[in-house]
C-alpha cells in the first residue's frame, strides 16, 4: 500500500470528478475511513501521480455514456456524484441533465445502495427561474438523483473555503491585491461559508446514512457573513491593512466577473457563475445532517479558522488540489500527434536542441520547476502580455501558477498550460489551455548524447484550426527565435548555475 491508508476491506465507493477540487480530496478521506475506492475519469492519466493513486481503482469513462458509467457502478455500494458541465457552453444545463439522468439510471440498475451529491445552496423563496443558470442546474441535478430510486443525500453548500478552491482564491486575490476596491452590490449579500474540511467530513459521513434517508441537507459554517465582511475578515487574518471599499451598483455579475478575471487567477468563465450565485442570500435553513454525521468538537470551523488553515497550506506549499485541477472547459483533449504518419492535417513544429554544461539531474530540476514564480525563461514581458490578452478574451491567463513549487504531476495546471505527460527525469509535455485557433503542445526533454554530454531538447507543436489558425502560426513564427530559442538557452544556463546543488529529497 502507498501512503498511510488502511487496508481496504469495507464497502466500495465510486467517486466521479476525482480530477477536480473536491473529488481529489475526498478519495484519500474515504480510503482512510476504510472504504474501497473506484474513480471514474475521462482521462485516468491525470490521477496517476496522486499520492493515493496506487490505493484506488481507476477506470476510464464518462458520466454521459451509459456503458462506461454502468461498468464503473458495478459492485458499488456508495456512488459520489461530483461532476458538472459548468462552462462547457450555452447548453451546459442540458449536459448536466443528461449526465445526471444516465448516472441515476445506471446506479439503480447496478443496485447501488446510496448516492451522495454535492450541490449548491439555493436561496429560500426565490423562484427557480430567477436563479443563476449555475444554481438552477445544480438544483435540477439534485432532483434527478433524488428521484432515481436510489436513496440519495444531496448536500448543498454555498462558498467553500479551502486552499485552492475557486471561492477562496477569488476572495484571497481580491483582498490582497486591492487595498482600495470598487465593489458590486453582491458584496452585501449574506452568505454562510463552510470550510472544506467540514464539507469532506459530511461527504464521508453521508456514506453511512440509513437507507430511508432520501433528501437534501444544507451544510455551512457557524457564521453568516456578507462578502464584504469576508474580505475585511480575511485581511485581518492575513495581517493586511484594513481594505477600503467603494460600492458601485452598476457592476453587474457579468461586468464584475471580467473585473474578477483580471485581478484574480479565476477566469471570467468561472468567476461569472460564482458572482451570479451571490445575487441572492444563500444561508442554511437547517442543520439536520448533524443527526447522521455528528459535529465533532470545534466543528463546523469558523470563518477565521478556515482562512487561517487555508493560508497555512498555501504558505507551506501543501495544496493538494486546486480549482484548476479539473481541465478548463473547452480545452483540447485530442491525442498528441506524435506519429510521423499522423494524418490529421497541418502540424507545425519549432524544435531546439542544445548541449548543457550540467548533469541531466540538474537540467531536470529546472525543467520541472518551470512556470509560476520561476517564469518561462524568455521575454517575461511578452509572456505577461500573452497572459493578459488571454484573460481579456476569457481565457485562464498566467495567474493559475503552480500547485507545488518544485514538483509536477500529470494533470496539474501550470499557468495557461496543463501537464499532459511527465516522465520524471526525462520528459515534460504541456498542453496549451490558453485561447488559440488550434491545438498546441510544448515538450521539454533532458537526456544525453552518444558522447555522454547532457542535452536539452525542446519542441513546440501547433495544429491549426482553419485559416485563422494558419494565420496565427505564421504571424507569431517570426518571434519564435526570441521566445523558444531564448527559452532553450536560458534553461541550459539555469541548469549550469544549479548543477552543483544537491538533488532534493524524494517526495513522500
Amino acid at each position: 500500500m502507498n501512503g498511510d491508508y488502511t487496508t481496504q476491506e469495507g464497502p466500495r465507493c465510486l467517486v466521479t470528478g476525482a480530477t477536480g477540487y473536491i473529488g481529489g480530496r475526498l478519495v484519500p478521506e474515504l480510503l482512510t475511513a476504510g472504504y474501497r475506492v473506484r474513480c471514474l475519469a475521462r482521462s485516468p492519466g491525470k490521477l496517476r501521480d496522486h499520492p493515493w493513486a496506487g490505493d484506488a481503482e481507476i477506470v476510464r469513462g464518462d458520466v454521459t455514456d451509459d456503458a462506461s458509467t454502468g461498468a464503473a457502478l458495478r459492485d458499488v455500494d456508495v456512488a459520489y456524484y461530483l461532476v458538472h458541465a459548468l462552462g462547457t457552453g450555452k447548453d451546459f444545463e442540458e449536459t448536466d441533465r443528461r449526465a445526471a439522468t444516465v448516472f441515476a439510471r445506471q446506479a439503480r440498475a447496478a443496485g447501488v445502495r446510496r448516492i451522495v451529491y454535492l450541490g449548491g445552496l439555493t436561496p429560500a423563496g426565490v423562484p427557480e427561474r430567477e436563479l443563476s443558470p449555475h444554481l438552477r442546474s445544480r438544483a435540477e441535478v439534485g432532483r434527478v438523483l433524488l428521484g432515481s430510486g436510489v436513496p440519495t443525500a444531496v448536500l448543498r453548500a454555498a462558498v467553500i473555503l479551502g486552499s485552492g478552491s475557486a471561492s477562496f482564491e477569488m476572495l484571497r486575490y481580491l483582498t490582497e491585491r486591492l487595498p482600495v476596491m470598487v465593489t458590486p452590490s453582491w458584496v452585501h449579500t449574506r452568505i454562510q461559508p463552510v470550510a472544506v474540511r467540514d464539507v469532506l467530513r459530511a461527504l464521508v459521513g453521508s456514506a453511512g446514512m440509513p437507507a430511508e434517508v432520501n433528501r437534501t441537507f444544507d451544510i455551512g459554517g457557524p457564521e453568516v457573513l456578507t462578502y464584504r465582511d469576508m474580505m475585511l475578515r480575511y485581511a485581518r487574518v492575513a495581517g493586511l491593512p484594513r481594505r477600503l471599499m467603494l460600492p458601485v451598483p452598476l457592476l453587474t455579475p457579468s461586468l464584475s466577473s471580467h473585473w474578477v478575471g483580471l485581478v484574480t487567477p479565476v477566469p471570467a468563465s468561472i468567476a461569472r457563475p460564482l458572482a451570479e450565485s451571490l445575487r441572492h442570500e444563500v444561508v442554511c435553513h437547517e442543520h439536520d445532517i448533524a443527526r447522521y454525521v455528528p459535529d465533532p468538537p470545534g466543528h463546523p470551523l469558523g470563518f477565521d479558522e478556515a482562512v487561517r488553515l487555508a493560508l497555512q497550506r498555501v504558505r507551506e506549499a501543501r495544496v493538494d488540489t486546486r480549482w484548476s485541477s479539473a481541465s478548463v472547459p473547452g480545452a483540447p483533449s485530442d491525442p498528441l500527434p506524435t506519429d510521423p504518419d499522423w494524418a490529421g492535417g497541418s502540424l507545425y513544429t519549432d524544435e531546439r536542441e542544445i548541449t548543457v554544461d550540467a548533469s541531466p539531474e540538474a537540467l531536470w530540476r529546472v525543467i520541472e520547476g518551470i512556470g509560476g514564480k520561476n517564469g518561462w525563461y524568455s521575454l517575461p514581458f511578452a509572456w505577461s502580455v500573452r497572459g493578459l490578452l488571454d484573460r481579456l478574451v476569457g481565457g485562464v491567463g498566467l495567474r493559475r501558477g503552480r500547485r507545488d513549487a518544485q514538483r509536477l504531476r500529470a494533470g496539474d495546471s501550470l499557468d495557461f498550460w496543463r501537464v499532459e505527460e511527465i516522465e520524471r527525469g526525462r520528459l515534460l509535455r504541456l498542453r496549451a489551455e490558453m485561447r488559440l485557433p488550434g491545438l498546441a503542445w510544448l515538450e521539454m526533454y533532458a537526456g544525453t548524447d552518444p558522447a555522454g554530454r547532457t542535452r536539452y531538447r525542446q519542441r513546440a507543436l501547433f495544429h491549426p484550426h482553419g485559416l485563422l489558425g494558419q494565420g496565427y502560426w505564421w504571424g507569431v513564427s517570426p518571434f519564435h527565435a526570441l521566445v523558444f530559442g531564448g527559452m532553450a538557452r536560458n534553461i541550459a544556463r539555469a541548469a549550469a548555475r544549479t548543477s552543483s546543488a544537491p538533488d532534493p529529497a524524494p517526495a513522500r
